[in-house]
Formats: structure tokens, C-alpha cells, sequence
């Protein structure tokens, strides 16, 4: 009995050391459990740094001068076909905007693959590199569509946007409240739009108009003429933007309402009307695949990544997201890049200069010193120097002056020269004596006639 109890006693402290173990791994305070706990740990610390740089950097309004910023007229003309969507598609277009060329980017891919939808839209996403706001119009092909054909529009909204965020948002409440007025902005079975009150950030309240799809499961883009739906134009000046997609058909009324799109987990984007920004819902945000980048913060911030070197308007703008200077890198980069390479090539295709052969310098210079008179030991006179040229002076000078005679015959060295002299002196004799005779008188008429006397 004894040995059997002492048994018991030492598997019964056994298997409490085992479950002690256990507990102790599975609270995550085990090695391995440790670790990831750390792990997570520091990883939420990290993005939680990276989220509160960001919302006190990049989300505190610009300190813009009056003349950098653009005018209520023009802040109106530039939300006025979009300032009646949904406040979470208002919300990501305006996002989307400060892409320009990806909005054209991914306008050209949803019409190259018009099959692709749903699931395996969103799992094609994975593979693009486009800000998240880019993918998510994915599934809104006609938005896509007015922002790429409207492209200049476009880039304007955006760097209204991301100058003057406040202002852009407190431009759609106008608009929609001018609607309201003039009666037509009411709610149907595709769109709900309703007044709510909300705090604004010094803790006051405001009345906004807030609009939602009346099915959050199908969304339908609304379709209306800017110069109709908000009574008559305020500002003949400052026209009002407007697009009309293929199919539109003015007779069904003030609004018309193309095919409904089931937008699944791209529907995250929200407005915060009390301090008139945008913002995230992360909850939806992080479930999509192709979110690569989870995020804890539902503010909102522009990625200067996927400009990809479109300019920004204003220089302030430009500065916080440091967009020229990230562009004028890359470009200095590949300038630098293709520079080099064709330097590269160009001296491959040179034939390679051969050494002279150092024997061969050493030979010529003993045969140049061997053709050289030794001036010390033949005391020989040095050669002379070859004649200066005469300059032009001294060759006008050398032509004016008489040339001097040669006392030296003509006839000398010849076999017969001095008889050849003596009949040529002779000769010349004779025909001076000649001339020195007096000719005789002509007379008599006509031309050289008549007679000598």
C-alpha cells in the first residue's frame, strides 16, 4: 500500500506540472507564445506611431494664402456632378481624384476584362499596384469611366481636395442644400437623403445633409444636369461641370440611375460632416484581399507613392507630400541610369588603344641621337637654321628696289662664244648706223605716190 500511494502521490504532482505547463502556454507566455506576443505587440505599436505621425501631420489643414486658394465659385463647379452621390462614393472619389493616372490606368483595365466582377474582381486586385481608393472604383466602371474621359476635371478636384479639404466638403453641403430647396433632392428606392444633426469639432452642432443607399448591398450611381437640379446657376461665370454616360436618357427625369453595382467589401470610404472631412471604416477596409497594408487609423491620408509624378498645383501641397522632389529623384535616377549605359556601351564599341612598345621608344630615340651631329667632339659648326620668312614689308620693300646686272656673259661656256659675241656686236653696229641716216623727201600726190628727189 505504501509504494502504491507513493506512486499515486508522484503522478498526481506530475500531471499538475503538465497542466501548469499548458495553461502556461496557451496564455501566450510560453517561448514560442512570447515571442509572437512581443511580436504583435510591437507591430501595433509601430502602426499606431505611424497612425498618430500621420493624423497630426498629414490631416491638419493647410495654412494657404487667400490668393492659393480657390473660390467658392470654382470650389462649386468642381463638386457639382458628384456632390448628390453617396456619402461613402462621394468619399472615395474624392480620394481617388489625387490619382490621376491611375484613374486612367485602371479605367483602361476594367474595360480590356468587362467579365471580371465580384470575387474575382476583388482577388484581381491583388496584383495591381494602385492606391487602395483606385481599387475599390473597380467596381463603379461608369465613375471610372466620367473620371478618366474627364481627366482634367479630375486632377483639379484632387488638388482642390488635398488643399482645401474643408472647404471642398462645405461646397457639397451647399449644393445639396440649394437641391433641397428648389425640391429636388428627395429620397427614392435607390438613394435616401436625410438631414442629421452632428458636432462639429469646437463642439457646436450643424445640420448636414447626409446621403446613404437605400440597399447597402447594390449601389446605384446617381445621373443628373448640374444646371437643372440646383435651381439656376449661381455663377454664369463659373459653368458648372457635368458628364452624362452612354444611355443616359434625359426624360426619365431629374435623376436617372444606370445598372446597380454589388460592391461587397469596396464600400469604406465615409464623410465626417462635423469636421468636413473623409475618412475610413477599417473594419471594412481590412477585409478586402487586396488591402496588402492593414490599418487601426480611419483617417484618411494621401500617398504620394501613387501619384506617380503628376504635379501638384499648389507648392505648399507639394511640400508636405514631398511629391516634386520624389519625382525629380526618380527622374534624376533614370536620367543617371540611361546616361551611364550608353557610356558604357559607346566605350565597349571603342577598339581598345595598344601600349607602345617600350623597346621600340627606346630604338628610335638612339637612331634620332645617332643622326644628330656631336657638336663637342667634331667642333663641326651647327647646321643652320632654315631661313625666316620674309614678312610682307620686307618682301615690298625687296620688288621696289632695281634688280643688280650679272657681269657674267650670256655666251659664257658656250664652244663659240666669243666669235658669236663679235658678230652680234657687229651686227648691233650696223643697225644703229642705219638709224642715224637722214631718210629722204617725199613729193609729190596721192597716197605715198611720186618720186625721189
Amino acid at each position: 500500500m505504501g509504494y502504491v500511494a507513493l506512486q499515486l502521490k508522484r503522478m498526481t504532482g506530475l500531471l499538475a506540472v503538465i497542466l501548469f505547463l499548458s495553461a502556461i502556454s496557451f496564455s501566450g507566455y510560453g517561448p514560442s507564445g512570447s515571442q509572437s506576443a512581443v511580436a504583435q505587440t510591437s507591430s501595433e505599436a509601430e502602426q499606431n506611431s505611424e497612425d498618430v505621425a500621420a493624423s497630426t501631420e498629414d490631416d491638419a489643414p493647410l495654412e494657404l494664402d487667400e490668393d492659393e486658394k480657390l473660390s467658392t465659385e470654382e470650389l462649386e463647379q468642381l463638386v457639382a456632378p458628384i456632390a448628390l452621390y453617396q456619402d461613402a462614393l462621394l468619399s472615395q472619389v474624392l480620394m481617388a481624384s489625387t490619382y490621376p493616372l491611375e484613374v486612367v490606368e485602371a479605367d483602361r483595365w476594367v474595360k480590356a476584362n468587362p467579365d471580371v466582377k465580384d470575387d474575382a474582381l476583388e482577388e484581381a486586385m491583388v496584383d495591381q499596384d494602385w492606391d487602395s481608393a483606385i481599387k475599390a472604383l473597380t467596381a463603379f466602371p461608369s465613375v471610372l469611366d466620367m473620371m478618366s474621359a474627364e481627366l482634367s476635371w479630375t486632377q483639379q478636384l484632387g488638388d482642390a481636395f488635398l488643399a482645401q479639404q474643408e472647404d471642398v466638403l462645405a461646397a457639397v453641403q451647399t449644393l445639396r442644400q440649394l437641391a433641397k430647396d428648389e425640391g429636388n433632392l428627395e429620397s427614392n428606392e435607390n438613394i435616401v437623403y436625410e438631414k442629421q444633426e452632428v458636432k462639429t469639432e469646437s463642439g457646436s452642432t450643424k445640420t448636414v445633409i447626409v446621403a446613404e443607399p437605400a440597399n447597402p448591398e447594390v449601389i446605384y450611381v446617381p445621373v443628373y444636369d448640374p444646371t437643372v437640379v440646383y435651381g439656376t446657376w449661381r455663377y454664369p461665370a463659373y459653368p458648372p461641370y457635368y458628364y452624362y454616360p452612354p444611355g443616359y436618357n434625359v426624360a426619365r427625369g431629374l435623376f436617372w440611375f444606370g445598372v446597380g453595382y454589388a460592391v461587397g467589401n469596396n464600400w469604406w470610404g465615409g464623410c465626417n460632416w462635423g469636421r468636413n472631412n473623409v475618412n475610413v471604416n477599417v473594419n471594412v477596409y481590412n477585409k478586402n484581399r487586396y488591402t496588402k497594408r492593414k490599418r487601426n487609423n480611419p483617417n484618411w491620408r494621401h500617398n504620394p507613392k501613387h501619384r506617380k509624378g503628376a504635379p501638384y498645383r499648389n507648392k505648399k501641397v507639394a511640400d508636405r507630400h514631398g511629391g516634386r522632389k520624389r519625382a525629380d529623384k526618380a527622374r534624376a535616377r533614370e536620367n543617371y541610369r540611361g546616361r551611364a549605359d550608353k557610356g558604357r556601351r559607346d566605350l565597349a564599341k571603342q577598339p581598345r588603344k595598344k601600349k607602345p612598345d617600350q623597346a621600340l621608344k627606346k630604338q628610335k630615340r638612339q637612331s634620332a641621337a645617332k643622326k644628330a651631329p656631336n657638336r663637342k667632339k667634331s667642333g663641326q659648326a651647327a647646321k643652320k637654321r632654315p631661313a625666316k620668312k620674309q614678312t610682307r614689308s620686307k618682301q615690298n620693300r625687296a620688288r621696289s628696289q632695281p634688280k643688280k646686272r650679272s657681269n657674267k656673259s650670256a655666251y659664257r661656256g658656250s664652244g663659240n662664244g666669243r666669235n658669236a659675241k663679235r658678230h652680234s656686236n657687229r651686227g648691233g653696229k650696223s643697225r644703229s648706223a642705219n638709224r642715224s641716216r637722214k631718210k629722204p623727201k617725199r613729193s609729190g600726190g596721192g597716197r605715198g605716190g611720186g618720186r625721189r628727189r
